[in-house]
């Protein structure tokens, strides 16, 4: 069986905590960009970024205060959305030792969790990375 990962154009790495700036929205935002101009992608998420794909979180973020009426999607729904308008060609895969130790399992569907020593696999499957955010 060939255990190698597809190839794609663009690996997008988000290292850091999904909640302390706009990391996720603009992660999301180029990954579509990037899909939608037929580019392929893969997403790895590590640190508590492991967390944006859990299965717990459901379709929408709590309420809002200042904005009561709108609902907000979680970052389980958009991966979700983009997977599914995307299905060949964007991979999510989520660091399974942070997924761990974070307790973020399980995962949507769809989500592919790997060991961190297998993380160098991906920036030879790709020819170009990105990192946002450190662990």
């Amino acid at each position: 069986m060939d255990r190698r990962l597809p190839r794609a154009d663009v690996l997008l790495a988000i290292m850091g905590p999904p909640h302390i700036s706009d990391m996720v929205t603009s992660a999301v935002r180029l990954a579509q960009a990037l899909l939608e101009r037929g580019a392929t992608v893969h997403i790895w998420t590590c640190g508590h970024a492991t967390g944006l794909t859990s299965a717990a979180l459901g379709d929408s973020k709590p309420r809002n205060v200042v904005n009561w009426s709108y609902d907000y999607p979680s970052g389980a729904a958009l991966a979700t959305e983009l997977l599914d308008a995307f299905p060949d060609r964007l991979s999510w895969y989520s660091c399974r030792f942070c997924t761990e130790e974070r307790g973020s399992a399980p995962h949507i569907a769809r989500i592919k969790q790997r060991p961190p020593f297998k993380f160098t696999e991906h920036l030879d499957a790709v020819d170009s990375a990105l990192f946002l955010g450190v662990c």
